[in-house]
């Protein structure tokens, strides 16, 4: 499971969210009550202060207003005791000045500073105060104990007249002193309030995030393919119908993963299964998917084939591009022919494409059509084979016919031969046609075999009996023949013309003094048949051909002693009826060996059915 970093964690971001703003609004409390705090504390540090400065200055203004006697104290022991009296009651007071119309020192309460008395005051506030007879106040801090003084400049007014001022210094470092102690507890307040609000917090994000990290491990268990884990659901809140609608979401998933995975396993058996090959490409023309089939056609291994472009794998290259596929609506042949053997494949294009037309790839589907070529190029010669084996005579013959048209009938030495060639070549053409009949019907499987047991030694005996006394040729017959009784299941007539066919192609091409071999050998369920020549043989590459139709290895004369050129193909069609094979070997200039096979089977205690 890929692991997410603390700081990307929701979990983690939601906790710190929630801390800041409570450490935001908290600051902003604070600051709040601070100021306030700080105003109202000052505010009543000053208001007292200046309440007992009224009282001062009512005694002060009595003192500077009252007519003495030579008995009564001077002015400034007056006012030193007034103001004497007050700063010994009030302990937040420090000092407190009288200060004459002409800006001079006339009284001070503190005791160390009566030096003072008679000069002048270098105190802005109290010459403003004198000046502009209004009170001001100022806040500063004393050099020695680094305390914040508040002054306050005060005139003391008679009537209209400015007569003085009283200044008074107060020590406000005790208000200040009380706002950095409530600032402290609020700061330790803070602090624990903070501590309790994160651990809620904690607490809070965890039942808010938990649905959310079930919810993201399983969507990382799906992206493996597992759906078998649900997502817990916690509560009815938008997070549980979150979660209900991802379980709903699971169960879709797991349906159409199972859906598309039977339909991809029902199209890799399909592909896998036809015997055409399929080749898909992507929208750029390469190999994104081909089938075993389609290897086998093309040669290739997939590794080979895969990403490559179509027109390479189907060598097109130099004729087509891909553009030039997708509009071609006919067929092309490829042809892979060697002079061996022919290879040829038809090739078919479909063009994939969305809804909205775009091109999504290529569908290329191989057809290996060498088979059907082969049987169209067999029909196309086996017609004119029949065409020319039926001019042949009927050219013969028309040309005799004219002739005794034209009179030869009249000659009794000419007429008689005309007549006996237009008889042979008549004759010709009817065997052309009854053994064109025959392998129709064998094509068309309108036959029907009448089996019989046969001991096939004396079935085959008695057919080269026959052949040996009506010979005409000086050819000699040899035997190989076991002593055994060897009884087969055949068609005693169809056989029969089976060796006919073999043993009259045998005589044909035997020269005079040559000899015909027969032999039959015994194996576990058939016997091998064998009557070789000493012919003039056949080519290498034309030896599996003497079983096509109409094939002939020495034309002119097999036509001259009759031969239709369908002996050997009536004689293997025969054969496979009986469920066995026939083939040939041969060396050019040294003769031909044809062989063939028939079911055999021994029953048990030497009894034959």
């Amino acid at each position: 499971m890929q692991k997410v970093g603390i700081f990307r964690s929701i979990h983690v971001k939601f906790v710190l969210i929630y801390v800041m703003l409570i450490i935001i609004a908290m600051e902003i409390i604070g600051l709040y009550f601070a100021r306030e705090l700080e105003q109202t504390l000052k505010a009543n540090f000053t208001t007292s202060i200046v309440d007992r400065m009224n009282l001062v200055e009512f005694s002060v203004r009595e003192e500077m207003t009252k007519e003495r006697t030579a008995d009564d104290p001077t002015l400034e022991t007056s006012l030193w005791a007034v103001l004497s009296g007050f700063t010994s009651e009030d302990k937040d007071i420090n000092e407190i000045r009288v200060i004459d119309s002409k800006k001079k020192i006339r009284a001070t309460s503190v005791l160390d500073n009566q030096q003072m008395v008679g000069r002048l005051t270098r105190d802005d506030i109290v010459k403003k105060s004198l000046t502009s007879e209004a009170e001001f106040d100022i806040t500063f801090l004393e050099q020695k104990s680094r305390n914040r003084i508040w002054g306050r400049a005060k005139p003391i007014i008679v009537g209209e007249e400015v007569i003085g001022t009283l200044y008074v210094e107060s020590n406000i470092e005790k208000v200040f002193k009380q706002i950095d102690e409530i600032n402290h507890i609020l700061a330790g307040g803070t602090a624990v309030s903070l501590t309790i609000t994160i651990i809620i917090g904690i607490f809070i994000a965890q039942t808010m995030t938990r649905p959310i990290s079930d919810m993201r491990r399983q969507a990382q268990t799906m992206a493996k393919g597992n759906f078998s884990r649900k997502v817990r659901v916690y509560g009815n809140d938008e997070l549980g119908q979150l979660a209900i609608a991802f379980n709903h979401l699971t169960n879709q998933l797991q349906e159409s993963q199972s859906t598309t995975e039977s339909e991809r396993r029902k199209l890799a058996s399909v592909l896998e299964n036809m015997t055409d090959g399929v080749i898909a490409t992507d929208r750029k023309g390469r190999v994104s998917l081909i089938n075993d089939s389609a290897l086998l056609m093309l040669r290739m291994t997939r590794d080979l084939v895969l990403n490559r472009p179509i027109s390479s794998i189907l060598g097109l290259e130099q004729e087509y591009t891909f553009e030039d596929l997708i509009q071609i609506k006919d067929s092309i042949a490829l042809d892979f022919s060697t002079q061996e053997q022919p290879y040829i494949l038809r090739v078919n294009f479909s063009v994939t494409q969305r809804e909205t037309g775009f091109v999504n790839g290529l569908i290329v589907v191989l057809h290996d059509n060498t088979e059907q070529e082969k049987i169209d190029m067999e029909r196309r010669e086996f017609v004119s084979n029949v065409s020319h084996e039926l001019r042949t005579p009927l050219t013969t013959m028309r040309s005799y016919l004219e002739a005794l048209a034209d009179g030869a009938w009249k000659n009794e030495e000419i007429a008689p031969s005309f007549l006996h060639v237009t008889q042979t070549e008549t004759e010709r053409m009817i065997r052309l046609v009854n053994d064109l009949l025959k392998l129709s019907r064998m094509d068309s499987r309108d036959y029907d075999l009448n089996k019989e047991w046969v001991e096939f030694n004396h079935f085959f005996n008695a057919i080269i009996d026959r052949f040996e006394f009506s010979k005409s040729q000086n050819v000699y017959f040899k035997r190989l023949l076991p002593s055994l009784d060897l009884f087969v299941e055949i068609d005693a007539d169809k056989m029969t013309q089976v060796i006919d066919n073999i043993i009259s192609n045998a005589l044909k091409y035997s020269p005079d003094g040559g000899g015909i071999r027969f032999g039959v050998i015994m194996a576990d369920n058939f016997i091998k048949v064998m009557i070789s020549d000493d012919g003039m043989g056949i080519p290498k590459a034309n030896v599996n051909r003497i079983f096509d139709r109409f094939y002939r290895a020495d034309r002119a004369r097999s036509r001259a002693m009759g031969g239709t050129g369908l002996g050997l193909a009536i004689a293997r069609e025969m054969i496979m009826a009986h469920c066995g094979e026939i083939w040939a070997e041969s060396e050019e200039g040294e003769g031909t060996t044809i062989f063939f096979t028939l079911p055999f089977e021994i029953q048990e205690d030497g009894e034959w059915d």
